[in-house]
């Protein structure tokens, strides 16, 4: 079963840095696209940043020039760096990604379960 976990995430001040780690695991064959999306209380999930396997990355205007999105294709993993974080980051934080199981010939889309970010002023 394939799953992606992620670490990282916590409270902090306006101003500061956070880094979230999120890795697969499991038996699969090949990841395609990874990304990180957030849902803040009473909003829906938004993309926040996303990378293919080749390196060429995406971001949300609001998180542009403070996030940085980065992966380890050898290791499975993905993160995100963010810096400057105002309290409009506030969210929880998903990690996504578009994996090819070992069982199937086709990509699928997992989703870990989330870390929590909260950015006090």
């Amino acid at each position: 079963q394939v799953q992606l976990v992620e670490s990282g995430g916590g409270l902090v001040q306006v101003g500061g840095s956070l880094r979230l780690s999120c890795a697969a695991s499991g038996s699969f064959l090949s990841i395609n696209a990874m990304g990180w999306y957030r849902q803040a209380p009473g909003k829906q999930r938004e993309l926040v940043a996303i990378i293919t396997s080749s390196g060429g990355t995406n971001y949300a205007d609001s998180v542009k020039g403070r996030f940085t999105i980065s992966r380890d294709n050898a290791k499975n993993t993905v993160a995100l760096q963010m810096n400057s974080l105002k309290p409009e980051d506030t969210a929880v934080y998903y990690c996504n990604a578009d994996i090819r199981p070992s069982y199937i010939s086709t990509f699928r889309d997992y989703w870990g379960q989330g870390t929590q970010a909260t950015v006090s002023s």
